[in-house]
């Protein structure tokens, strides 16, 4: 099965819908269209470039985040509330049709 997912630009102005397979990393999915995630621990949760804030009506449908993830989103720039790493969420059917935001304060040191 796909997921779909709807990534929003950091000004907002901008979406990009993709399709997924079942089981796929969001941050993998993430950087193979483009988008601005840096993943630079290579999704070993041991950085914060993969921070991206999920629409507040997708937070609760996400597994909660572990304490290592928490401590790493402490050190994410313009961290919110509904804030994750990308790394951490694998896509399942519950989470077709989902909304993310890339943080104002992304940077992608891959693109540069």
């Amino acid at each position: 099965m796909t997921v779909k997912i709807t990534f929003i630009s950091a000004d907002g102005d901008s979406e990009h819908i993709v399709e997924a397979e079942e089981g796929a990393n969001l941050l993998d999915v993430a950087q193979a269209v483009g988008q601005p995630l840096e993943g630079t621990c290579e999704g070993q949760m041991a950085c914060s470039t993969c921070h991206l804030i999920i629409d507040k009506d997708w937070f609760d449908k996400i597994p909660r985040a572990s304490e290592d993830e928490e401590d790493m989103l402490d050190l994410a720039s313009g961290a919110r509330r509904t804030s994750r790493l990308a790394c951490q969420i694998t896509l399942t059917r519950a989470l077709d049709g989902m909304t993310v935001h890339i943080p104002a304060e992304s940077r992608n040191m891959q693109g540069v």
